[in-house]
């Protein structure tokens, strides 16, 4: 299974040039995961960060543009894990303009401590909620 969010390309988004602003892509990713994590993980980035001071920051990002995206657009993102680490999440994330690639990432994140910034495992709990985008090898 994965995960899909609709994201508008808005005249934010892009340079002068009319196209997305490469810079502006990880601002998107970024949204597509925190609504995943409240609408497809459950737990919502207030209540990580707030309640259960957990956060899950990106420890790395590798990016192919594959197409510009003009404003006006609507690209389909989708969500998958790759992998379940011990501490962390391995993340492939694709977006298309109708049939038409526009983006393939991959993002590593990181189960993390907020108050000491140590790394924390993955216990059976979240393997659960994660397991269901977890993609099949």
């Amino acid at each position: 299974m994965n995960y899909q969010r609709e994201k508008l390309i808005r005249f934010q988004h892009c340079d002068p040039a009319g196209i997305v602003f490469y810079p502006r892509y990880m601002g998107l990713l970024n949204e597509v995961v925190e609504d995943w994590f409240s609408e497809g993980v459950g737990i919502g980035f207030p209540e990580l960060h707030d309640r259960l001071r957990l956060g899950v920051p990106t420890a790395r990002l590798e990016c192919d543009f594959l197409k510009p995206s003009r404003h006006g657009e609507v690209l389909q993102f989708r969500l998958w894990i790759s992998k379940l680490g011990r501490t962390s999440i391995d993340v492939s994330v694709a977006a298309d303009c109708g049939d038409q690639p526009r983006l393939k990432a991959r993002l590593l994140l990181v189960l993390l401590d907020l108050d000491t910034y140590r790394p924390v495992p993955l216990d059976e709990a979240w393997r659960r909620r994660f397991e269901p985008f977890l993609l099949a090898n």
